[in-house]
Order: C-alpha cells, then structure tokens, then sequence
C-alpha cells in the first residue's frame, strides 16, 4: 500500500560530535566527515536546515555539551523539529539518557530523529534495534576509558608529565615529551616564595608581599606568552597581573615538582560517565622521583612543610604565638598549648602539655611562663651569635666535635637496642614454631595455640617495626661539615638578635623540648629546657 504524502516542513538541526577519545581510537568520523555526510544526506531527503551544531572535543557520555544545549533550546523555541546525527553514537553514549532523548523527548516535543549510519528514523516508528546500539555505544565508551586510563597510568610510572601547561617556574621540553626543564625566566618566583616560607612567612603574608612587589601571576605569564585566558587578562586593569591568591600560593608550597619528583593522579572522575572531579586518597597516588631537575632543596622543602603543619592561626587579640609548632614536651612528645593567666593582677602567659591539659593525665603540667621560655631561648641565640662573629671556623670545629661525640653515643645505643630485639625475635620465633609442634602433637588444646599464636604474631609485629626503625636510624647519614656550615650561615643572617620572631625561630631552630620543673625543699624552682637546631640538633 501506498504510505501518504508528507508536507510537514522539517526544520532541522544537523548535530555533530567528536571527543577526544574518540580520535585517540582512530574513528573517522571528524567534523569535516560528519557535515559532508549530514548536509548531503538532508539535501537528498528535502530537509530545511536551520543550523548546525557541533562539539568538538566533548564526551558523549554526559550531555552537558554547550552546543547541544543550544540545539534543545532552540527545540524549547519551537524552532527546530527535526534531528540528524551520523549515528546514535554521536548523539550520546549513554544508553540511558541518550533513550530518554531519543524515546520521550524528542516524541514529547514533535521532534523528528534521524541517525544515518544506524538506520533509526521516527518518522517510521520506534526501532526495535536502537535500544541496543546505545548500550553497545555505553560498553564502547567504557572500554575506551579504560584504556585511557591505562595508558595514562604507564605515562604517569614513567614520571612523564602531560598536560596543558608546564607547572609554573617550569617549561615542556621541546626534545622530549613529558620532560619538564627548568624556566629560567620564572624559577626565581618559585625560589622567593619558598624562601619566605622557611623564614616563617604563612600563605596569607606571601600572597601579600608577592601583589605588594607586583610579581607576576603564572596566568598573567600564560596570557603573555602564549595568548591563553584572554577572557580574564585581555583588556583588564594593570593589578589583574598581580591578583595572587591564598590558594594558589599553598598550592605551590605543598608541590613535590619542585623537589624534582611528578605526582599523578591526584584526582579522577566519578566514573566515564560523570566528569565531576574527585580527590583521591594519597596512596593511589603516582609518585615517581627524580624525574626533572629540582627548584628547591628537599630540605627547605621538608622544613617548609612542617612549619604548614605547625602553623596557628592568630589570636583574638591579633598577635601570633611565635613560638607555634616549636614548643614539645620532652616526656610525651606532644605540642606545648598556650596559655593566658588572667586572674593575676599582672596577666602573664604561660605554656602547658596539651596532653596533660585534655584530662587525660598520661603525662605532667610540664608548665612553663612564656617570658622565662622566651628570655632563654634568646639568650641562647645570642650566645650563638656573638661565637659566630668572633671565631666562625673555631665554632665549626666544636660543633663536629659534638655531632661526632653524639652520634658515637647514640650508636652505642641503637645498637645494643638492636642486638637486643634481633635476640627478642629470634626466641619469640623459636617459641611459636615449639608451639606449633605442641598443637600438631596434641600436647596443648587449640583453644590455647590461638590464644599463645596471636599473643607472639602481636609480638613479632612489634619487634619487626623496632628493628627496622633502628636500622633505618642508623644508616641515617652522619652529621657532615656541610649541615653545620648551613647553620652558621643561618645565624650570620642575625646578627646580635634583640628580639625574637617567628621567621627568626623558624629559621634556626628545629625544636625545643621542656621538661618538668624540680621543686628544691627550699622552693626554688629548676626547669631543663632542650633546644635543637636546624642542621646541627642538639648543642652545648
């Protein structure tokens, strides 16, 4: 039988996609393809074209694509009725919402659809075979995100870098992809901003002085080079170049680039079909090392983390604790808490073990007044200072005197600890395979073998961490010539000290350790305070 003539106009909209991955597959299917296909294809069957609309470079495995958007709100508007795809792929590869589309939407809105390749047309009916194609175009889809990411995780182990741009103070190497060489036009932004992080500068006090000098912003320096965010930069105001923020200078503070090492895979999507952004825990992280030269030391890089780490946030009164992160108890370990004492009618600070202060009671008050801490530790400094001035050299000399004496004695001692828990775990090793043999023999009840098994497996645990911490102790590289002349360079930077500052006690000092005080019966009162260096530890 005859079908019946169709007037209806169709005002068609020709979609056209390609994502990236779908080029890494080697599909021919490009834009170029596409249009040929679809124009020649609506001029055969009469089809008024209204526009084209095309998304270059976006997955079809979620349908927040821009051009796609304008196409269904051009639908919305009545403007379009008809639309032609190359096949269901193009339109989305996923089954479930590309169905909602192409089976309730399109349907509820009078819109015809068209895919060339798959031979689906509406107009004729549903197609029995379209609910398929789209879950073969999903199980494509998801097949080729697994290979992506297979491919990017042997890039990421080889410590190959790929990306858009070049971590900031760095440049792609022009002979070799996913090397990174250093920028020598930028490198020192890198250096001055972790330079005033080791001297005791917070993110916030960095952001500032980098917009005070007017440093250039990594943006700003993209936008000069190579064009890039043209939408933010280009006829901006001149301080737009220098617009730092908190975010981006703890971002770079805490990057291992600069120490020389590429970690990938910090983040991922939710899944191939929602390319929200997740972090991801740290162990799934790929580390590699030495993959590129370093901008920073490993050992400013280290100090400036645990000063991060450390760092408290300024008091209601305004005034910062300069002692922050450096006060610790020398029986529990645990972090001095500051104090105020304002029942007194002369108000004074003080420091005390924050563990003793939770209630907990595992250790003492360990109390300290803020002024008797600081006069000490100043003088010290001072003291330092004024044998820096006279004799450096002679100075140098006592301090690897000391370093040697100490590290003989604490490898005295680690040894014998060592010695001690080899002998430990050798008897704690003969005792469960005795017991095991008692089990087996039927000499002891098994009831017994499990509790004795779990009580030597807890044992052997215990001691296999103590003897690897004591080796790893003491293959510790020695205290060299070098590390104490890092130190007495540190202190020639502060000459005659009269006041002390955080960035002073950052600098030169790693911790202090307080004691608790001994009453005399005749209430004199003696408090042992350990302070150890940067470099150089403990010192007399």
């Amino acid at each position: 039988m005859k079908q019946p003539y169709n007037t209806t106009i169709y005002n068609t909209a020709l979609y056209m996609r390609l994502s990236r991955d779908d080029e890494l597959q080697g599909e021919s299917g490009s834009i170029q393809t596409q249009r040929m296909m679809l124009r020649q294809y609506a001029a055969e069957h009469g089809l008024n074209v209204i526009d084209e609309y095309i998304d270059d470079g976006w997955s079809g495995t979620n349908f927040d694509r821009p051009d796609f958007q304008r196409m269904i709100d051009d639908i919305e508007d009545g403007k379009i009725n008809c639309v032609v795809t190359k096949d269901l792929s193009r339109l989305g590869r996923n089954y479930i919402l590309t169905g909602q589309y192409t089976e309730i939407y399109f349907p509820s809105k009078g819109v015809r659809y068209i895919a060339v390749n798959d031979n689906v047309d509406t107009i004729n009916g549903e197609n029995e075979l379209a609910p398929f194609l789209n879950i073969l175009n999903e199980m494509h889809a998801r097949q080729t995100s697994k290979k992506v990411k297979a491919a990017m995780r042997t890039r990421f182990a080889n410590g190959a870098h790929y990306g858009a741009y070049a971590p900031f103070g760095y440049v792609k190497d022009p002979d070799k992809k996913g090397h990174l060489l250093i920028d020598p036009e930028t490198r020192w932004i890198i250096e001055k901003i972790f330079d005033l992080a080791v001297h005791g500068r917070g993110a916030a006090s960095i952001t500032r002085i980098l917009v005070e000098e007017k440093v250039p912003t990594p943006g700003w320096l993209n936008f000069q080079r190579y064009g890039t965010f043209a939408n933010i930069y280009a006829g901006a105001p001149e301080e737009k170049a220098y617009a730092w923020t908190i975010a981006q200078v703890k971002s770079i503070l805490k990057e291992e680039t600069y120490i020389g090492h590429s970690v990938h895979n910090k983040q991922t999507n939710i899944s191939f079909k929602n390319k929200k952004k997740v972090r991801k825990p740290k162990e799934e992280w790929y580390r590699v090392e030495n993959t590129h030269e370093a901008i920073i030391s490993e050992d400013v890089f280290r100090q400036v983390q645990e000063q991060i780490c450390n760092r408290r946030r300024r008091q209601k009164n305004g005034t910062t604790q300069i002692f922050s992160g450096l006060v610790k108890c020398a029986d529990c370990g645990w972090s001095l808490a500051y104090g105020m004492n304002s029942q007194n009618k002369n108000p004074y600070a003080h420091y005390h073990c924050s563990k003793y202060g939770q209630g907990l009671h595992q250790c003492s008050m360990h109390y300290i007044r803020y002024d008797v801490l600081y006069a000490y530790v100043l003088s010290r400094l001072q003291y330092w200072s004024v044998l820096v001035q006279q004799d450096g050299d002679k100075l140098l000399k006592r301090l690897l005197n000391a370093s040697d004496k100490e590290r003989n004695t604490a490898r005295k001692r680690q040894t014998a600890e060592l010695k001690k828990a080899e002998k430990r775990k050798a008897e704690v090793d003969t005792l469960f395979a005795k017991m095991y043999e008692d089990w087996s023999a039927g000499r002891i009840t098994e009831y017994n073998f499990n509790m004795l098994s779990e009580k030597y497996q807890g044992e052997q645990r215990e001691l296999d961490a103590k003897i690897e911490r004591l080796h790893e102790a003491m293959e510790v590289a020695a205290q060299t010539a070098v590390d104490a002349e890092k130190w007495i360079g540190l202190m020639k930077q502060y000459v005659n000290p009269t006041e002390l500052t955080a960035e002073l006690l950052n600098t030169l000092i790693e911790k202090i350790l307080v004691h608790e005080a001994v009453k005399s019966e005749d209430g004199s009162r003696e408090q042992e305070v350990e302070i150890f260096y940067r470099f150089i530890g403990k010192i007399e």
